[in-house]
């Protein structure tokens, strides 16, 4: 079955999807932890390679705390991306309230050594009303 990702940025030639799901089993609402799951695709539709070096996410939940997480690659790995080619990964996100958000970028190196950033689109992490405290 093909994924359906909802939200979608296009930057610099290159396209990041994701789609998010709420994970009710490895969430403890009654404890006030909430998690979700996200997929992404990044497609490098430009017409030269690109290696993603390092992620910038920005995480907010409903209380208005915001979360800043940085670091190499994803899920470890760098992954070097030639025209016309994607990579997809999977990972999570856990917060303390039912709703919140994220959003970032990418940045990414070419061979000549030219660093760009891409965008990652906002999107919504809402669990479902039976899941909420």
């Amino acid at each position: 079955m093909e994924q359906l990702f909802e939200h979608a940025a296009i930057s610099n030639g290159i396209t990041v999807r994701v789609s998010a799901s709420f994970l009710p089993e490895q969430s403890e609402v009654s404890e006030g932890h909430w998690f979700w799951a996200y997929h992404i695709r990044i497609e490098n539709h430009g017409d030269e390679p690109a290696q993603l070096v390092t992620r910038h996410w920005r995480i907010t939940d409903a209380a208005g705390r915001v979360s800043i997480v940085t670091g190499d690659g994803v899920v470890g790995e760098q992954p070097r991306l030639l025209p016309g080619r994607s990579h997809d990964y999977v990972s999570g996100c856990p917060l303390e309230t039912p709703h919140g958000t994220m959003e970032g970028s990418y940045s990414f190196r070419r061979d000549d050594g030219t660093i760009f950033d891409a965008a990652i689109p906002f999107f919504p992490l809402a669990a479902p009303a039976t899941a909420q405290r």
